[in-house]
């Protein structure tokens, strides 16, 4: 028998439904990984309360007691109230991300505590007037891991197509549009592009990726009429990239790219920026998606979604978009092991 994979889930933003939504995954799936141990970073009194108020304090309790689900206790810096954000826990949230980060790390012995990790919604702006910067889980997972470049990928069924996955990968992520074309540039985009490769093969079992590539401009610069990134930029990173044996494509329309009979065949999407990419996948795919980080050391997935304060503790906040993070980390952490695991054929 296979040694258990141990992964972590972080309980993002006290004050907001990341508590809710790790409690309600965990007790729908209960019992459908029996070799994958779930370790919840977060304040267990928190936890507690919360399952209390969604009426599964038993079923909780039970969870913790079989051993399926452990707790990885780490105490709030103050007392929270639900729906009422309190900057003196920023410190907090970061700190089950740090502890979730040490334990996906390799020890002195080489191996990881945590097979990857899951992490629920943050909110930035409690993390900022903490006097921390932060502009996403993305940006400070990327750091904290010292790599130079991550890459945000959304993933989550096409309502259109039975058992296919959309995966939108991102260029620039959280980044004013008034900066995105100076980000742009030859090198970065090929780097970005073999991210996205390496990790479909590596992470999904995909042989050969085919990656679709979107224009910068309306038209994908309608032939230098309406600018030149395509020309100067885009254009020259698809061959250098092509030339380094990746399956790149495009530039395509934005506009008319993110079309079942566009995209039948492809495995991602790589968009130029943020909204111009996840609106369309966000409006097919919203509470079902899930946002994956490429280029780390270790596995990242998260929900698709924020804080949701107004929801917090009130047992209306859906958890679909948790369980499908929690079934792509388990997912991508079998096939980096070399032992894919048996997961419902929309998140493969």
């Amino acid at each position: 028998m296979p040694e258990p994979l141990a992964l972590a889930i972080t309980t993002g933003e006290p004050a907001g439904i990341g508590p809710d939504i790790t409690v309600g995954a965990l007790l729908q799936m209960a019992g459908e990984y029996p070799q994958v141990r779930f370790h919840v970073i977060g304040d267990a009194r928190l936890l507690a309360a919360r399952a209390a108020a969604l009426g599964v304090a038993q079923a909780w309790a039970r969870r913790l007691a079989d051993g399926s689900v452990a707790s990885a206790d780490i105490a709030l810096s103050v007392p929270c109230q639900a729906g009422r954000l309190d900057a003196r826990n920023g410190d907090y949230v970061l700190a089950l991300l740090d502890h979730a980060i040490d334990g996906c790390m390799p020890g002195a012995d080489g191996a990881a505590r945590y097979a990857g990790m899951v992490t629920a919604p943050v909110q930035k702006s409690t993390i900022n007037d903490a006097g921390v910067p932060f502009t996403g889980h993305t940006e400070y997972l990327a750091e904290r891991a010292g790599v130079p470049r991550v890459v945000m990928m959304l993933a989550g069924p096409q309502p259109a197509h039975a058992n296919a996955v959309l995966r939108v990968a991102l260029a620039t992520t959280h980044l004013p549009l008034r900066a995105v074309p100076d980000a742009l540039d030859v090198p970065m985009l090929v780097q970005t592009l073999a991210i996205v490769d390496a990790d479909l093969r590596r992470h999904f079992g995909i042989e050969r990726p085919r990656i679709l590539v979107t224009g910068l401009n309306p038209h994908a610069g309608e032939s230098g009429h309406m600018g030149r990134e395509e020309i100067d930029v885009i254009i020259p990173a698809l061959a250098e990239a092509t030339d380094a044996g990746i399956d790149a494509r495009g530039p395509y329309p934005a506009d008319t790219l993110f079309q079942p009979r566009h995209l039948d065949g492809a495995d991602c999407v790589l968009a130029m920026y943020h909204d111009q990419g996840l609106a369309p996948l966000k409006y097919g795919t919203f509470g079902h998606g899930v946002n994956i980080t490429l280029g780390l050391p270790f596995i990242r997935t998260s929900v698709d979604h924020g804080t949701a304060l107004d929801l917090a503790a009130s047992g209306r906040a859906e958890h679909g978009s948790m369980i499908e993070a929690i079934r792509n980390a388990i997912v991508m952490a079998g096939h980096a092991a070399g032992r894919p695991r048996a997961v419902p054929a929309a998140t493969r």
